[in-house]
Protein backbone atom coordinates (compact mmCIF):
# COMPACT_ATOMS: atom_id res chain seq x y z
CA UNK A 1 0.00 0.00 0.00
CA UNK A 2 1.31 3.51 -0.86
CA UNK A 3 1.20 4.67 2.88
CA UNK A 4 4.43 5.37 4.49
CA UNK A 5 3.84 4.20 8.32
CA UNK A 6 6.74 5.79 9.34
CA UNK A 7 5.22 8.81 9.13
CA UNK A 8 2.42 8.24 10.84
CA UNK A 9 1.06 9.02 14.21
CA UNK A 10 -0.09 5.74 16.46
CA UNK A 11 -3.72 5.88 16.75
CA UNK A 12 -3.55 2.77 18.66
CA UNK A 13 -1.15 1.48 21.71
CA UNK A 14 -1.12 -1.15 23.48
CA UNK A 15 1.66 -1.77 26.00
CA UNK A 16 2.21 -5.14 27.75
CA UNK A 17 -1.63 -6.46 27.59
CA UNK A 18 -2.08 -9.89 28.87
CA UNK A 19 -5.49 -11.74 28.90
CA UNK A 20 -5.29 -14.40 31.24
CA UNK A 21 -8.03 -17.64 31.55
CA UNK A 22 -8.29 -19.65 35.06
CA UNK A 23 -8.08 -23.70 33.53
CA UNK A 24 -10.81 -25.63 35.69
CA UNK A 25 -9.47 -27.47 38.35
CA UNK A 26 -9.57 -31.38 39.14
CA UNK A 27 -9.84 -33.89 41.94
CA UNK A 28 -9.21 -30.92 44.29
CA UNK A 29 -5.86 -29.98 42.45
CA UNK A 30 -5.65 -25.60 42.18
CA UNK A 31 -6.37 -24.70 39.21
CA UNK A 32 -3.93 -22.81 36.70
CA UNK A 33 -4.05 -19.74 34.27
CA UNK A 34 -3.95 -19.93 30.86
CA UNK A 35 -2.17 -16.61 29.23
CA UNK A 36 -3.95 -16.43 26.05
CA UNK A 37 -2.29 -12.65 25.31
CA UNK A 38 1.31 -12.50 27.10
CA UNK A 39 2.67 -9.15 27.83
CA UNK A 40 2.26 -8.19 23.90
CA UNK A 41 3.09 -4.05 23.07
CA UNK A 42 2.78 -2.53 19.40
CA UNK A 43 1.27 0.30 17.73
CA UNK A 44 -1.07 1.43 15.20
CA UNK A 45 -0.55 4.24 13.19
CA UNK A 46 -3.33 6.29 12.02
CA UNK A 47 -4.71 4.80 7.96
CA UNK A 48 -2.47 2.08 8.48
CA UNK A 49 -3.62 -1.79 8.54
CA UNK A 50 -1.27 -3.97 10.89
CA UNK A 51 -1.76 -7.70 9.78
CA UNK A 52 -1.71 -10.11 12.99
CA UNK A 53 -0.63 -13.79 12.15
CA UNK A 54 -0.38 -17.04 13.63
CA UNK A 55 -1.12 -20.59 13.68
CA UNK A 56 -4.59 -20.98 15.51
CA UNK A 57 -4.78 -21.07 18.92
CA UNK A 58 -2.00 -18.19 19.63
CA UNK A 59 -4.35 -15.20 20.57
CA UNK A 60 -4.36 -13.16 17.86
CA UNK A 61 -8.14 -13.09 17.64
CA UNK A 62 -8.29 -12.65 21.37
CA UNK A 63 -5.84 -9.66 20.99
CA UNK A 64 -8.65 -8.33 18.17
CA UNK A 65 -11.45 -8.28 20.96
CA UNK A 66 -9.18 -6.81 23.73
CA UNK A 67 -9.08 -4.09 21.18
CA UNK A 68 -12.18 -4.10 20.51
CA UNK A 69 -13.01 -4.20 23.91
CA UNK A 70 -15.34 -6.80 23.53
CA UNK A 71 -12.83 -8.65 26.25
CA UNK A 72 -11.30 -6.98 29.60
CA UNK A 73 -7.57 -7.33 29.68
CA UNK A 74 -6.20 -8.93 33.08
CA UNK A 75 -3.43 -6.51 32.60
CA UNK A 76 -1.39 -3.84 30.57
CA UNK A 77 -2.27 -0.66 28.69
CA UNK A 78 -4.82 -0.06 25.58
CA UNK A 79 -4.24 3.29 24.09
CA UNK A 80 -6.62 5.11 21.95
CA UNK A 81 -6.27 8.82 21.06
CA UNK A 82 -3.88 8.86 23.66
CA UNK A 83 -6.54 7.66 26.40
CA UNK A 84 -6.21 5.02 28.42
CA UNK A 85 -8.91 2.47 27.90
CA UNK A 86 -8.69 0.48 30.24
CA UNK A 87 -9.59 3.12 33.15
CA UNK A 88 -12.84 3.88 31.10
CA UNK A 89 -16.12 2.76 33.08
CA UNK A 90 -19.84 2.75 32.26
CA UNK A 91 -20.90 5.96 29.55
CA UNK A 92 -17.30 6.93 28.91
CA UNK A 93 -16.86 2.67 27.67
CA UNK A 94 -20.18 3.18 25.52
CA UNK A 95 -19.31 6.62 23.74
CA UNK A 96 -15.61 5.07 23.04
CA UNK A 97 -17.34 1.84 20.90
CA UNK A 98 -18.74 4.54 18.22
CA UNK A 99 -15.18 5.09 17.34
CA UNK A 100 -14.24 1.47 17.37
CA UNK A 101 -15.83 -1.40 15.97
CA UNK A 102 -15.66 -5.46 15.03
CA UNK A 103 -16.05 -7.37 11.72
CA UNK A 104 -16.31 -10.68 12.63
CA UNK A 105 -15.35 -14.01 11.76
CA UNK A 106 -18.21 -15.80 10.38
CA UNK A 107 -20.80 -14.04 8.05
CA UNK A 108 -23.46 -16.35 9.78
CA UNK A 109 -23.50 -16.08 13.27
CA UNK A 110 -22.81 -12.96 13.44
CA UNK A 111 -26.00 -11.61 12.30
CA UNK A 112 -29.31 -12.65 14.36
CA UNK A 113 -31.53 -14.39 11.76
CA UNK A 114 -34.65 -12.91 13.50
CA UNK A 115 -34.06 -9.19 11.75
CA UNK A 116 -34.14 -7.75 9.18
CA UNK A 117 -31.18 -6.49 7.50
CA UNK A 118 -32.37 -3.15 7.64
CA UNK A 119 -32.59 -3.39 11.84
CA UNK A 120 -29.24 -4.54 11.77
CA UNK A 121 -28.05 -1.70 10.55
CA UNK A 122 -30.15 0.54 12.27
CA UNK A 123 -29.21 -0.92 15.64
CA UNK A 124 -26.02 0.72 16.02
CA UNK A 125 -27.63 3.96 15.67
CA UNK A 126 -30.91 3.29 17.94
CA UNK A 127 -28.27 2.40 20.74
CA UNK A 128 -26.40 5.49 20.33
CA UNK A 129 -29.96 7.68 19.67
CA UNK A 130 -28.59 9.07 16.22
CA UNK A 131 -31.28 10.40 13.83
CA UNK A 132 -34.39 9.88 13.74
CA UNK A 133 -36.47 6.21 12.53
CA UNK A 134 -36.65 8.12 9.10
CA UNK A 135 -32.84 8.72 8.96
CA UNK A 136 -31.32 5.49 10.53
CA UNK A 137 -33.23 4.22 7.27
CA UNK A 138 -31.73 6.14 4.79
CA UNK A 139 -28.26 5.48 6.26
CA UNK A 140 -28.98 1.89 6.38
CA UNK A 141 -29.92 2.28 2.58
CA UNK A 142 -26.86 4.41 2.43
CA UNK A 143 -24.45 1.73 3.73
CA UNK A 144 -26.04 -1.24 1.79
CA UNK A 145 -25.44 0.95 -1.46
CA UNK A 146 -21.37 1.88 -0.17
CA UNK A 147 -20.94 -2.26 0.29
CA UNK A 148 -21.85 -3.07 -2.98
CA UNK A 149 -25.91 -4.88 -2.39
CA UNK A 150 -29.18 -3.29 -3.18
CA UNK A 151 -31.25 -0.70 -1.06
CA UNK A 152 -33.91 -3.46 -1.32
CA UNK A 153 -31.77 -5.86 1.05
CA UNK A 154 -33.18 -3.87 3.94
CA UNK A 155 -36.39 -5.67 4.38
CA UNK A 156 -34.60 -9.13 3.95
CA UNK A 157 -33.15 -11.73 6.39
CA UNK A 158 -30.04 -13.05 6.68
CA UNK A 159 -30.52 -16.57 5.94
CA UNK A 160 -31.54 -15.24 2.25
CA UNK A 161 -28.14 -14.01 1.51
CA UNK A 162 -25.35 -15.32 0.79
CA UNK A 163 -22.24 -15.84 2.42
CA UNK A 164 -20.33 -13.29 1.13
CA UNK A 165 -23.17 -10.67 0.80
CA UNK A 166 -23.65 -11.39 4.77
CA UNK A 167 -20.22 -10.42 5.19
CA UNK A 168 -21.24 -7.56 3.36
CA UNK A 169 -23.83 -6.88 5.78
CA UNK A 170 -20.76 -7.64 8.57
CA UNK A 171 -18.94 -4.66 7.83
CA UNK A 172 -21.86 -2.59 7.03
CA UNK A 173 -22.72 -2.64 10.34
CA UNK A 174 -19.17 -1.98 11.94
CA UNK A 175 -18.83 1.31 9.55
CA UNK A 176 -22.60 2.59 10.76
CA UNK A 177 -21.07 4.41 13.58
CA UNK A 178 -18.17 6.20 11.45
CA UNK A 179 -15.67 4.64 13.32
CA UNK A 180 -12.13 5.71 12.81
CA UNK A 181 -10.69 2.14 14.28
CA UNK A 182 -11.99 -1.29 13.37
CA UNK A 183 -10.28 -4.93 14.23
CA UNK A 184 -11.17 -7.45 11.29
CA UNK A 185 -11.40 -10.72 12.96
CA UNK A 186 -10.74 -12.73 9.86
CA UNK A 187 -13.31 -11.80 7.68
CA UNK A 188 -12.57 -13.90 5.00
CA UNK A 189 -11.97 -17.18 6.14
CA UNK A 190 -15.26 -18.59 6.10
CA UNK A 191 -16.01 -17.41 2.61
CA UNK A 192 -15.03 -19.35 -1.00
CA UNK A 193 -11.58 -18.32 -2.41
CA UNK A 194 -14.04 -16.59 -5.68
CA UNK A 195 -15.87 -14.39 -2.87
CA UNK A 196 -13.11 -13.33 -1.07
CA UNK A 197 -11.04 -11.42 -3.14
CA UNK A 198 -14.01 -9.32 -3.55
CA UNK A 199 -14.36 -8.87 -0.15
CA UNK A 200 -10.90 -8.12 0.16
CA UNK A 201 -11.16 -5.05 -2.32
CA UNK A 202 -14.37 -3.62 -0.87
CA UNK A 203 -12.34 -3.82 2.55
CA UNK A 204 -9.60 -1.40 0.77
CA UNK A 205 -11.92 0.78 -1.00
CA UNK A 206 -13.83 1.04 2.38
CA UNK A 207 -10.57 1.82 4.15
CA UNK A 208 -9.34 5.07 1.96
CA UNK A 209 -13.19 6.26 1.35
CA UNK A 210 -13.59 6.55 5.41
CA UNK A 211 -9.84 6.94 6.83
CA UNK A 212 -10.13 3.80 8.30
CA UNK A 213 -7.13 2.35 10.87
CA UNK A 214 -7.42 -1.34 11.25
CA UNK A 215 -5.90 -4.32 12.64
CA UNK A 216 -6.46 -7.47 10.06
CA UNK A 217 -6.21 -10.66 12.03
CA UNK A 218 -5.71 -13.40 9.68
CA UNK A 219 -3.63 -16.72 9.36
CA UNK A 220 -3.37 -16.95 5.55
CA UNK A 221 -0.15 -15.00 4.71
CA UNK A 222 -1.55 -14.19 1.15
CA UNK A 223 -4.23 -12.16 1.88
CA UNK A 224 -2.11 -10.55 4.93
CA UNK A 225 0.63 -9.75 2.51
CA UNK A 226 -2.30 -7.98 0.06
CA UNK A 227 -4.33 -6.47 2.89
CA UNK A 228 -1.20 -5.07 5.54
CA UNK A 229 1.09 -2.10 5.69
CA UNK A 230 2.78 -4.05 8.42
CA UNK A 231 2.81 -7.54 9.89
CA UNK A 232 3.47 -8.64 13.52
CA UNK A 233 3.95 -12.70 13.90
CA UNK A 234 2.70 -13.92 17.48
CA UNK A 235 3.42 -17.39 18.96
CA UNK A 236 1.66 -18.88 21.49
CA UNK A 237 0.58 -15.39 22.72
CA UNK A 238 3.39 -13.42 22.46
CA UNK A 239 4.91 -11.45 19.64
CA UNK A 240 8.39 -12.47 17.83
CA UNK A 241 8.54 -10.19 14.82
CA UNK A 242 7.05 -6.95 13.24
CA UNK A 243 7.94 -5.32 10.23
CA UNK A 244 6.32 -3.39 7.69
CA UNK A 245 4.95 -6.16 4.92
CA UNK A 246 7.24 -5.69 2.25
CA UNK A 247 10.67 -5.99 4.59
CA UNK A 248 8.94 -9.63 6.39
CA UNK A 249 8.00 -11.47 3.64
CA UNK A 250 11.62 -10.07 1.74
CA UNK A 251 13.59 -10.82 4.26
CA UNK A 252 12.13 -12.08 7.60
CA UNK A 253 14.94 -13.02 10.44
CA UNK A 254 12.61 -14.58 13.00
CA UNK A 255 12.53 -18.60 12.75
CA UNK A 256 8.88 -19.02 13.04
CA UNK A 257 8.73 -16.65 10.35
CA UNK A 258 10.49 -17.95 7.92
CA UNK A 259 8.89 -21.44 8.90
CA UNK A 260 4.87 -19.39 8.22
CA UNK A 261 6.72 -17.98 4.61
CA UNK A 262 8.14 -21.10 3.31
CA UNK A 263 4.99 -22.65 3.65
CA UNK A 264 2.80 -20.32 1.29
CA UNK A 265 1.80 -21.97 -2.01
CA UNK A 266 3.94 -20.72 -4.99
CA UNK A 267 1.55 -19.94 -8.32
CA UNK A 268 4.70 -18.88 -10.44
CA UNK A 269 5.72 -21.16 -13.09
CA UNK A 270 9.06 -22.37 -12.17
CA UNK A 271 9.56 -21.15 -8.87
CA UNK A 272 10.98 -22.97 -6.22
CA UNK A 273 10.43 -22.21 -1.58
CA UNK A 274 12.61 -24.36 0.25
CA UNK A 275 10.26 -25.09 2.83
CA UNK A 276 10.56 -25.31 6.59
CA UNK A 277 9.19 -28.70 8.51
CA UNK A 278 8.52 -27.86 12.00
CA UNK A 279 8.96 -30.57 14.28
CA UNK A 280 6.39 -31.44 17.45
CA UNK A 281 3.16 -29.74 18.95
CA UNK A 282 2.82 -26.34 19.41
CA UNK A 283 3.07 -26.13 23.49
CA UNK A 284 0.25 -26.03 25.78
CA UNK A 285 -0.21 -22.73 26.94
CA UNK A 286 -1.23 -24.01 30.25
CA UNK A 287 2.38 -25.22 30.29
CA UNK A 288 4.51 -22.63 28.17
CA UNK A 289 8.00 -23.76 27.72
CA UNK A 290 11.01 -21.40 30.12
CA UNK A 291 13.71 -19.98 27.66
CA UNK A 292 12.32 -18.76 24.19
CA UNK A 293 8.56 -20.45 23.73
CA UNK A 294 9.26 -21.56 20.47
CA UNK A 295 12.68 -23.17 20.95
CA UNK A 296 11.09 -26.63 21.36
CA UNK A 297 10.15 -26.80 17.56
CA UNK A 298 12.90 -24.12 16.40
CA UNK A 299 15.25 -25.91 13.16
CA UNK A 300 18.19 -23.07 14.73
CA UNK A 301 17.65 -23.21 18.60
CA UNK A 302 20.71 -23.04 20.75
CA UNK A 303 21.23 -24.50 23.69
CA UNK A 304 20.87 -21.16 26.03
CA UNK A 305 17.38 -20.80 24.32
CA UNK A 306 15.57 -22.75 26.90
CA UNK A 307 16.98 -21.10 29.76
CA UNK A 308 17.07 -17.47 28.08
CA UNK A 309 14.26 -15.13 27.47
CA UNK A 310 14.65 -13.47 24.14
CA UNK A 311 14.20 -9.35 24.30
CA UNK A 312 12.82 -7.46 21.72
CA UNK A 313 15.37 -6.39 19.39
CA UNK A 314 15.40 -3.47 16.56
CA UNK A 315 17.07 -5.76 12.91
CA UNK A 316 15.74 -2.34 10.90
CA UNK A 317 13.86 0.21 9.86
CA UNK A 318 10.70 -0.41 12.03
CA UNK A 319 11.64 -3.68 11.84
CA UNK A 320 11.76 -5.93 15.82
CA UNK A 321 12.18 -9.32 16.81
CA UNK A 322 12.52 -11.58 19.63
CA UNK A 323 15.34 -13.83 19.13
CA UNK A 324 18.49 -15.12 20.35
CA UNK A 325 20.11 -15.52 16.62
CA UNK A 326 19.93 -11.94 16.57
Amino acid sequence: MSISSLELEPLVAIDRLTKRYPAAAGFGKPGAWVNAVNGVSFEIRSGETLGLVGESGCGKSTTGQLLAWLLEPTSGSIRFRGRELTALRGREIREMRKHIQLIFQDPYASLNPRHTIGSILEEPLRVHRIGSRAERRRQAGDMLETVGLDRGCADRYPHELSGGQRQRIGIARALMLRPSFVVADEPVSALDVSVQSQILNLLKELQRRFALTTLFVSHDLNVVQYMSDRVAVMYLGTLVELAPAEALFRGAVHPYTQALISAIPSVRAGERRERIVLRGEVPSPLHPPAGCPFHTRCPQALAECASVTPEWKPVGPDHYARCLLI
